[in-house]
């Protein structure tokens, strides 16, 4: 934890920040490496009627809550990574899970 997923972004672009990205990650969370996961969802983006080959990458960090000064510092970071690919402009969600309402093997945490 915790989950990246990307979509909107070249698959090589995403591998090309990846370990950057958690590499400055670890470092403001302080969690294990083996913790993050990065993944490319294939999207494709339609826009009145028509297929769109290029949207633009919109990044959703999902996980425990950290309070808002370390969210900000999170999505500094994805931003200048995400830019440093060559892209412009993104947009980043994040997602918070519940404790009691995530389970790993059945058990909640």
């Amino acid at each position: 934890m915790p989950q990246i997923k990307i979509r909107g972004m070249k698959i090589q672009s995403i591998c090309n920040m990846s370990k950057d990205l958690v590499d400055e990650l670890q470092k403001v969370l302080d969690c294990p490496r083996d913790y993050f996961t990065i993944e490319h969802i294939n999207s494709i983006f339609i826009m009145d009627g028509k297929e769109i080959d290029d949207g633009y990458p919109f990044v959703e960090v999902a996980w425990f809550d950290r309070g808002q000064e370390i969210q900000d510092k999170v999505a500094k970071i994805v931003t200048n990574k995400v830019q440093e690919q060559g892209y412009n402009s993104l947009d980043i969600m994040f997602t918070v899970f519940k404790e009691n309402s995530y389970y790993e093997n059945g058990e909640h945490f």
